[in-house]
């Protein structure tokens, strides 16, 4: 075995203490000169001398621990190796030199596993590959030696400045990453690899469109780049288009039908297409085909059971839902996704030893952050249920604070949007764009803020013969975002503004748009069909233009429940103003100064459907309901809950029951800890 190797060259960590950085920077880089020159004494003791004040800078451990290896200095290179871990646990070349440190010591299953780790976060990283490919040869293990060969064949084949790209965005360096990229394609024009990784990039900022059109031109040039084939699909899966992402994925199923990645992306199209019932049987064959008690079995089947679960959840199927979740907790204890999927059914109850469990894992050290989240969630629900309202509250609230922590919600950007809406939609505006947009009925609108009822309505309606129940349909916001540009400018928004600048056509051809993107998921054809995006209240004077015959449907509850249902509510994604009590009161009372002026710009466009009294007087408001729409009244309306569709959102379960009153005031268990709530909404939104 080797026992002295050189590495990449390292990247400056803009995480670490920055001031002075252009100080810092020359230091780390003169260091780096001495490592070139084969001078590792002085680039260790330079290290050793910087890291007294930047402790935990990651480039000046990352080179005193290879300095200290190179001068045969194992121990001590051990020694760095750990605090670069515990300070950057992630960092790829920490694992490449730890395995190198490893082949000095002659421990090939040591040195073996650290590398591994290394490519697993940074595939871009040669040496690693390179050592692999030895390592494995060496123990005999052939194919993986191969697969390690080919990886390292493949970046020697790639120019320098793009695997140097490549290890930045691999580390987290996108910004540097990006720019070295697009200096490489405008020097040297288009290159599938260089096109491939700011494709990775648009696709991880989700600039989508972009990485859409660059990703097809990869496969314009070389058409059996499978990776890249991959990850497209991926892009379009992002996209919702589903039809296009199955055609681009083909090739890969044809070509190794057996394979899983690729067997989960034509699951995850069915179900984007409302193929609920057909992934069932995929993922169950997918998990009979997974053997062993290894970690990364073990992993592979906790997921799979997830997905399964929520399929089966989807198609009212609970039981079954409930023991594909159970054994996905049984796989990995930590599995807060799955503990909050029990929980967000909202009919389970968890046994006391699960509650244990779930006690147990969220304060365990080795849990991570994002389980934690969910488990807190899910422990606040069985709580609830338990009657334990006062450890409830404070699980409902650990989780908020730990979500609120690290979701960057910015408050001033609805503000903003909603005074620019008022500034623009005026009545005079719509009067003069009076005829314009696509004259079709056929959308229905349910919106408004989640947890208000919403499901309840769209079940109601999707339970009559014309109407198809779809889903929260992005469409809307892609328009949004097609008005509103790239360069996002919170304090002045291109949009709404940018609605004034269309004309008659531009406005029908989003109307069109709207239509032709929305019609994949209205498989059965019906004449109607309902998009439940909550937030589309926000840009009901964009679908009042585009589609004047569209209804629209606010679904409106009781602020105090509706506020408190959302803090105790873990959304998928997005929703980020309901994780603090301050922010869900602020969201709720903008979202009643919008809606308010939607009425007066816009007077009798948008029916308001109380949730309280669907709950009293479910008859008289499913006829209201109807009337508005313009439909006839069918009996399976009152019976919605005997409707069998798929249902995708939390209240899949509740609505598969006839209407009950249990949930409106349950808010008042909690009432102890929502004075905050009650204050900040304040007297007119939440009198005493």
């Amino acid at each position: 075995m080797a026992t002295q190797t050189d590495l990449p060259t390292p990247d400056i960590d803009r995480r670490s203490p920055p001031p002075p950085a252009s100080a810092l920077e020359a230091e780390v880089n003169g260091l780096r000169a001495l490592q070139a020159k084969g001078d590792h004494a002085s680039a260790a003791a330079g290290a050793a001398r910087l890291l007294k004040t930047y402790p935990a800078n990651r480039d000046l451990l990352l080179i005193a621990a290879h300095s200290q290896r190179m001068s045969q200095q194992t121990d001590a290179a051990f020694t760095t190796l750990a605090q670069l871990a515990e300070h950057h646990p992630h960092f790829s070349q920490m694992f490449l030199e730890r395995g190198l440190c490893h082949v000095a010591r002659r421990d090939a299953p040591a040195a073996i596993a650290d590398l591994r780790l290394a490519v697993l976060i940074n595939p871009a990283l040669a040496m690693g590959w390179r050592m692999l490919d030895g390592l494995f040869r060496m123990t005999g293990d052939t194919a993986s030696a191969e697969i390690a060969a080919k990886h390292y064949a493949h970046l020697d084949s790639v120019p320098p400045p793009i695997v140097h790209a490549k290890i930045l965005y691999g580390d987290g360096e996108i910004e540097d990453a990006e720019m070295l990229i697009r200096r490489f394609l405008l020097e040297f024009g288009d290159h599938p690899e260089a096109m491939r990784l700011l494709a990775q990039i648009g696709h991880l900022r989700n600039v989508l469109d972009d990485a859409e059109t660059l990703y097809g031109g990869v496969l314009a040039m070389v058409p059996d780049h499978h990776e890249a084939r991959h990850e497209y699909v991926q892009v379009l899966i992002a996209r919702h288009k589903f039809p296009q992402a199955r055609e681009i994925l083909e090739p890969l199923l044809a070509r190794d039908p057996a394979n899983h990645a690729h067997r989960t992306l034509a699951a995850t199209i069915q179900i984007g297409l409302g193929n609920f019932e057909g992934v069932i049987p995929v993922y169950r064959e997918m998990l009979t085909e997974i053997h062993g008690g290894s970690p990364q079995a073990r992993l592979r089947r906790a997921d799979l059971n997830l997905w399964l679960g929520h399929a089966l959840k989807t198609e009212g199927r609970t039981e079954e839902a409930i023991e594909a979740y159970m054994a996905a907790t049984n796989e990995r204890p930590d599995f807060g996704d799955a503990w909050w999927s029990l929980a967000n059914l909202k009919t389970y109850r968890f046994s006391a030893q699960s509650i244990a469990v779930m006690q147990e894992q969220l304060d365990a050290t080795a849990t991570a952050e994002v389980d934690r989240i969910h488990i807190a969630f899910a422990l606040g629900k069985a709580l609830e249920d338990a009657g334990d309202y006062a450890a409830s509250w404070a699980a409902y609230a650990r989780g908020n604070a730990m979500h609120r922590s690290g979701n960057g919600y910015l408050p001033d950007v609805f503000e903003t949007n909603t005074r620019e809406q008022k500034r623009v939609c005026t009545p005079a505006f719509f009067a003069q764009r009076q005829g314009w947009g696509l004259d079709d009925p056929a959308p229905i609108f349910v919106l408004g803020l989640p947890r208000s009822g919403s499901t309840l309505l769209e079940q109601i309606l999707a339970s009559h013969s014309m109407v198809e129940g779809t889903q929260e349909l992005p469409d809307i916001q892609r328009i949004v975002h097609e008005l509103q540009g790239r360069e996002l400018n919170f304090d002045k928004p291109l949009y709404p503004g940018s609605l004034e600048e269309l004309d008659e056509d531009a406005i029908r051809r989003f109307g069109a748009q709207y239509i032709a993107d929305t019609m994949p998921n209205r498989i059965f054809g019906r004449p109607f069909f309902i998009d439940k995006m909550p937030n589309n209240f926000r840009h009901i004077g964009l679908i009042h233009l585009i589609l004047p015959n569209a209804k629209i449907i606010d679904a409106r509850r009781e602020p105090m429940a509706c506020c408190f249902s959302n803090l105790k509510q873990l959304f998928a994604q997005g929703q980020e103003f309901t994780y603090g009590v301050e922010d869900i009161a602020r969201y709720y009372r903008t979202y009643v100064e919008l809606m308010d002026h939607w009425d007066a710009a816009l007077p009798g466009r948008v029916l308001r459907v109380q949730h309280e009294d669907v709950v009293d007087d479910l008859e008289g408001s499913v006829r209201r309901i109807l009337d508005y729409c313009g439909l006839p009244f069918e009996q399976a309306c009152i019976e919605f809950h005997k409707t069998k569709r798929s249902v995708r959102t939390p209240s899949s379960e509740q609505v598969r029951q006839p209407i009950f009153r249990d949930g409106l005031d349950q808010w008042k268990k909690f009432e102890p800890w929502l004075e905050p709530l009650r204050e900040a909404l304040g007297p007119e939104l939440a009198p005493r």
